[in-house]
């Protein structure tokens, strides 16, 4: 990347990290993507994993961040989005978080040749005995990239009723893709010369990790 302002983008909020990278202000190039199934063992590896990707000593050419911020589990997006805005504001660069339930609609809403403006999407993440974290999305041309969150993540408890209005799918993480998701909403933010400050970008937590205790 010929010592070029680079483009960090992590994402935890499954149990699987997905680091991503490449030039910044180049959004054709190509991208290094890689995903770490770690579970657990995130706080200890989260650092050496994304030193795989790009050496400690290079972080000085990152020239903006991007993080998923949940809904996911607590430690582990809780950890990259500390370790984003410990960057973002040592290096005085540009942060963006972005919901990771966001990034899936991206995908599903790409997928789907029909889409037209204005179409919606509900995503579910269905927890054990404590009912259903869920979320609308919708197209629009005005949005950055060109979806737009209509209904932040939030849970619906099991004897809540609920039933979207439009198609419900499932709030699947591929931690992978959802990285290069990450990367084009950066480049975008980057292109429009968006400030992305670090202060504002905090984790989702729609459930409490005190809850039952």
């Amino acid at each position: 990347m010929n010592g070029s302002p680079l483009l960090l983008a992590l994402h935890s909020s499954s149990e699987t990290l997905g680091v991503a990278l490449q030039p910044l202000g180049q959004g054709d190039a190509d991208a290094q993507v890689e995903s770490f199934h770690l579970g657990r063992r995130l706080s200890n590896a989260l650092l050496p994993c994304v030193e795989q990707v790009l050496p400690a000593d290079q972080w000085p050419r990152i020239g903006r961040l991007a993080v998923a911020t949940g809904p996911g589990g607590f430690t582990g997006t809780r950890l990259t989005v500390v370790l984003a805005r410990t960057l973002a504001q040592q290096l005085q660069i540009p942060l963006h978080g972005f919901s990771s339930f966001l990034l899936i609609a991206r995908r599903l809403l790409a997928a789907e040749a029909n889409a037209s403006a204005g179409e919606k999407l509900w995503l579910e993440q269905v927890l054990p005995r404590r009912g259903s974290v869920v979320g609308c999305y919708g197209l629009d041309p005005q949005a950055l990239g060109g979806v737009a969150e209509l209904e932040i993540p939030r849970l619906v408890r099991p004897e809540e009723p609920w039933s979207g209005d439009s198609p419900c799918a499932p709030a699947a993480v591929d931690a992978a893709a959802d990285a290069r998701q990450l990367l084009e909403l950066a480049q975008l933010a980057h292109a429009a010369a968006l400030p992305g400050p670090w202060a504002p970008v905090l984790p989702l937590y729609p459930t409490s990790p005190v809850e039952g205790l």
